[in-house]
């Protein structure tokens, strides 16, 4: 849309009557003047007194003519006078608003009359080729973005020094009050909720959720709800739904129906293929009254998983249990490191001269996975550097940082156990988002870890409660869904199975559901693709080969053949882009391309792994665990949206940031400019 001072928030402005307040956004604040503006036209009256019009050139430099020829306007503010007003008038308007700028010629006068009134600006619209005005409305809206990007609530604008800042750079701009910020905000959820439905209405596949809970400060109980599918061009897609609040006392009856609610009001019901929940049993029972629901209305098939990284987590807290008071020490350790140059200093040194690694600072001093593993790391690889940096500061950390004999065989020991964990973590964290099928074979390759390896006594017990873990999320996943879910992975098919998926009915009624559900798919919903001989052949072959791969084609119109033809070849490499490979090989199965279109958009874990086991994770819960419930829902999801290329749309009016900050550089440069002339003369 054209942004111009006239139109840009028309429809915030026609809520309530007000005088816009018209500024220039730039990073000086020291040259910006503000004066107050008017809807309607106003004519300043001028002196009665003849101009003397030896000043004319002087002042006229500053003020543009407009194209009616029959008024003039100042290059800075926008003020506009009939062309027939005396230099007179221009001058003290410079002296008035800026202030020197009626003293860089020698003809120029301090004791011409001053108005006895504030001159009206008259606004007109922008021309091309000089800085446009930017009004309050426009840096309230940008302080909306700042909220939104920084999760922040409005009432953040109501404190009062920070608005003393604002009144510090100029006394006259003007916030809007936090119940209009709050207005504006519930507007816009609206607005761009209304896009997120209508996005959703053009997806023509099968559709994944996830849930996530939490609790905020005010301890009210918060569930997420996230869609992901895949769209033609196989790529992910992925929107966060709603931030509901969950009624106390957050039974399994509460979320099925803020869920079902939620599935209504966004009309995908009929789309949902699968649920990630959390693994806690309100949730599992909540996602078994919605897959009664849905089957009882033969929606088609539905099916709920746990969320795998969760699982991997609870399993090495059991992990880390016996060793939390020596990590303790040793973060405790860590953060002196990241708090004292000296001290870092210190260790780097040592580190270097006991050639025991090289180590990038700050340290990761999360409690999370990422920074406990890293305390167990630095123990095992920098243990003399340590004991060093220690007993040379032992005046300010004293020796409780100390490790004895027996605690540093823990920690190797604990480290050496969990090493699979962390390679598989690494793996799940940097594969955004993982597949089902992929996570699955993670997860057998970490049950054998624990079984076949014999922990010491003090292991045993968390060793068994890790194991226990992971049977209940094998059970869980063990069933003819994942089992498809899993061989639509090209990486995985049949070979990778893990021995618990591999059922021998499975396969035959994978094909039947295949063949039930995808025989008559339309091919024109498939995306055109390039078989991988295209590829080699750099999309270029003879007429005879056109041929021999029509007739092979034809062979395979028979769509069992399609899945028998699948599977028959070997897996991908392990580094093959799922997505990518579906998208090169949709023409040669088309028909089974659109059963994976459905089935690889299912989730493997509820939450982005990276945010579970990094400290990354720790920001976002403070965010949330902070904001007040009145902005919880709009704030987080008008964030979530943006970032995932949305505009901000206020009502039928989009947002446009980019514009808004064109225009705050084209008057910055102007203004600069200016100043840069009245060094000059």
């Amino acid at each position: 849309m054209e942004w111009s001072v006239n139109n840009a928030f028309k429809s915030y402005k026609d809520m309530e009557p007000k005088s816009t307040m018209d500024m220039v956004l730039i990073p000086n604040m020291d040259t910006i003047d503000i004066v107050l503006g008017s809807s309607e036209k106003g004519n300043v009256v001028p002196s009665a007194k003849p101009r003397k019009k030896t000043m004319t050139s002087v002042y006229l430099k500053y003020f543009e003519t407009a194209p009616d020829g029959k008024t003039r306007r100042c290059k800075f503010c926008g003020q506009s006078y009939s062309i027939a007003t005396a230099t007179g008038n221009l001058g003290r308007h410079l002296s008035n608003r800026h202030p020197g700028y009626d003293k860089t010629g020698e003809n120029v006068t301090s004791s011409a009359p001053q108005p006895s009134t504030t001159p009206t600006v008259i606004k007109k619209p922008q021309q091309q080729g000089r800085a446009p005005q930017v009004d309050y409305d426009h840096l309230n809206w940008l302080l909306i973005k700042w909220l939104i990007l920084a999760t922040l609530p409005p009432s953040t604008l109501e404190e009062k020094w920070l608005a003393n800042s604002f009144k510090f750079l100029n006394p006259s701009i003007q916030l809007w009050p936090g119940e209009k910020y709050k207005a504006v905000f519930r507007e816009v959820f609206r607005s761009m909720r209304e896009d997120v439905r209508a996005s959703l209405e053009q997806v023509s596949s099968k559709v994944s959720i996830a849930l996530d809970f939490w609790t905020s400060y005010e301890q009210i109980f918060y569930m997420s709800i996230t869609c992901q599918w895949i769209d033609e061009n196989w790529s992910f897609r992925k929107v966060l739904l709603d931030i509901c609040q969950v009624p106390y006392p957050c039974s399994d009856s509460e979320i099925y129906n803020s869920l079902v609610k939620v599935l209504k009001m966004y009309n995908i019901e009929n789309k949902v293929l699968s649920c990630t929940h959390d693994n806690s049993q309100n949730a599992i029972h909540a996602c078994h009254a919605l897959k009664e629901d849905l089957d009882g209305q033969k929606m088609g098939p539905f099916c709920f998983i746990p969320c795998a990284a969760r699982t991997l987590s609870l399993i090495i807290d059991d992990a880390l249990r016996t060793t939390k008071p020596v990590i303790a020490k040793v973060r405790e350790f860590v953060q002196e490191l990241n708090a004292s140059l000296d001290i870092s200093e210190d260790f780097i040194q040592l580190t270097t001269a006991y050639k025991e690694g090289s180590w990038q600072f700050p340290l990761d001093a999360s409690a999370r996975w990422s920074g406990s593993y890293q305390m167990l790391d630095l123990v095992q690889k920098a243990g003399k550097s340590m004991d060093a940096v220690v007993r040379k500061n032992e005046e300010m950390l004293g020796n409780r940082m100390l490790l004895n004999t027996a605690e540093k065989n823990v920690v190797n020991i604990v480290h050496n156990y969990l090493e699979p964990f962390y390679k598989v973590i690494s793996e799940i964290c940097v594969n955004t988002p993982p597949t089902i099928g992929m996570v699955i074979v993670y997860m057998d390759h970490i049950s054998d870890t624990i079984t076949t390896r014999q922990p010491p006594d003090w292991l045993k017990n968390p060793a068994e409660d890790m194991a226990k873990k992971l049977r209940s999320y094998n059970n869980q996943v063990c069933n003819i869904f994942i089992y498809m879910t899993a061989i639509l992975d090209p990486r995985i098919k049949c070979e990778l199975i893990p021995e618990s998926l591999n059922s021998e009915n499975y396969l035959e009624e994978a094909r039947a559901h295949f063949v039930r559900n995808y025989y008559t798919t339309p091919f024109s919903s498939m995306t055109s693709g390039y078989s991988s001989q295209d590829i080699e052949d750099g999309g270029a072959v003879s007429f005879a080969e056109e041929i021999a791969r029509k007739k092979r084609r034809a062979s395979m119109s028979n769509a069992t053949d399609e899945l028998t033809q699948y599977l028959s070849e070997s897996p991908a490499p392990t580094k093959t882009d799922v997505l990518e490979w579906w998208k090169v090989n949709s023409t040669r199965y088309p028909r089974l391309s659109a059963m994976a279109r459905d089935f690889l958009a299912v989730q493997a874990t509820s939450v982005k792994p990276d945010e579970l086991f990094c400290s990354k994770g720790d920001e976002i819960d403070k965010q949330r665990f902070c904001m007040p419930h009145d902005s919880t829902q709009a704030i987080l999801c008008i964030k979530s949206w943006t970032q995932g290329g949305l505009k901000l749309k206020y009502k039928s009016t989009e947002i446009d940031y980019e514009r808004l900050m064109e225009m705050a550089a084209a008057a910055a440069a102007d203004i600069s400019s200016a100043g840069i002339d009245k060094k000059q003369k």
